[in-house]
């Protein structure tokens, strides 16, 4: 049975700001408790101070202080990318499990020391990926578990935005200019680029929709404005048996998808050997083909159900029950997924098709 406990969660650094969603999530759980946040700059904790209805005495600069004053079960974390490990071996001592904001890591050493520091610990740790509680997504695949397209073959995904840096409170803004980007750790190549903020997605969800079976050939090219060292656009394929996927990312897209879809769509298609699903981010309903409709039927998505409405909602449960965290939250989902990651980029950094990557 679950427990009654409500969980002590804070949230730790605020790099990248979908900690904003998640500290909503905390807020909104009746079994979770806020209390406690922390970014060495003020200003970036403002807005969830506002909507959380944060206490002055739960805001911190200094982390450790943050902690140890505060004692989370839970430590929610929003590093840059290429600073996941580092800050899972931070925290990780102070006995807590963490909730961490996609990518995992911005490399599969980086992914395995974040495994290393959890296990030590003897704590638990899951990695969010936004994409993985869209009702479009999870509808796909309860579709697939029910066999309506028969066995997966092919995923084809496209995703991105305008800029991770976009001034998105101002309506009127322009497109970021090359200094602003060379000034943001978005563009570092510790972590940066389109690659490693929107691969990673393409590649971890897909290997939850193929039940965690691993392509066995990677072959990846990438593009972006000269002057900058990371890329804004990338195409990789992948081999999964006799046939090929492929996984477009790309800063740079007409619109932003969660205002107005860009084409190409942002989202995935999938082809199995009786049928295909075209799920698209924020989509209302997905599209369906068959035998029986070769036309195409459309299918409104499904309407979430606790507790696997959100992804704090979920880790709780998780924590509550005992139960195994699975699904692209799950660490050798996203384990999968970086090894998809890292492979791409060496393949294009080394230019020629690589086999999957190890270590």
């Amino acid at each position: 049975m679950p427990s009654r406990k409500k969980w002590r969660i804070a949230g730790i650094n605020f790099d990248f700001r979908h900690m904003d969603q998640l500290l909503g999530c905390v807020h909104r759980e009746r079994n979770a408790e806020l209390v406690g946040i922390s970014h060495h700059d003020p200003e970036e904790m403002q807005d969830v101070i506002a909507a959380c209805e944060v206490p002055e005495d739960r805001v911190f600069t200094d982390w450790k202080k943050c902690i140890e004053e505060t004692r989370p079960d839970v430590v929610v974390l929003c590093p840059a990318s290429g600073a996941h490990a580092e800050w899972v071996e931070k925290v990780a001592p102070y006995g807590v499990h963490v909730l961490m904001e996609k990518p995992f890591a911005a490399n599969l050493a980086q992914a395995d020391r974040i495994v290393k520091a959890i296990k030590k610990a003897k704590h638990r740790l899951a990695i969010n990926w936004p994409l993985a509680w869209y009702p479009s997504h999870r509808t796909a695949y309860r579709l697939l578990q029910a066999g309506r397209i028969g066995d997966l073959q092919e995923v084809h995904f496209y995703d991105g935005n305008r800029s991770p840096i976009w001034n998105r409170a101002d309506p009127k803004a322009t497109a970021p200019t090359l200094a602003d980007k060379k000034s943001s750790w978005f563009y570092d190549p510790n972590g940066g680029g389109s690659l490693v903020d929107y691969l990673g997605y393409g590649a971890t969800l897909a290997t939850w929709y193929f039940g965690g079976k691993k392509p066995s050939e990677i072959t990846t090219v990438t593009g972006g404005t000269k002057g900058l060292r990371v890329d804004e656009q990338s195409v990789t394929i992948a081999r999964y048996g006799e046939w090929l996927s492929t996984f477009h990312t790309r800063w740079g897209t007409f619109s932003d998808p969660w205002m107005d879809q860009p084409q190409p769509q942002c989202g995935f298609v999938l082809k199995g050997t009786k049928g295909t699903i075209s799920n698209y981010d924020y989509a209302p309903t997905i599209r369906v083909q068959t035998a029986r409709h070769p036309a195409g039927k459309i299918i409104a998505v499904d309407k979430l159900k606790k507790p696997q409405q959100n992804p704090v909602q979920y880790f709780l449960h998780c924590l509550e029950t005992n139960a195994p965290i699975e699904g692209p939250l799950d660490v050798k989902v996203s384990r999968i997924g970086q090894q998809i990651v890292d492979t791409a980029a060496a393949s294009a950094e080394q230019k020629r098709p690589l086999k999957l990557l190890t270590r």
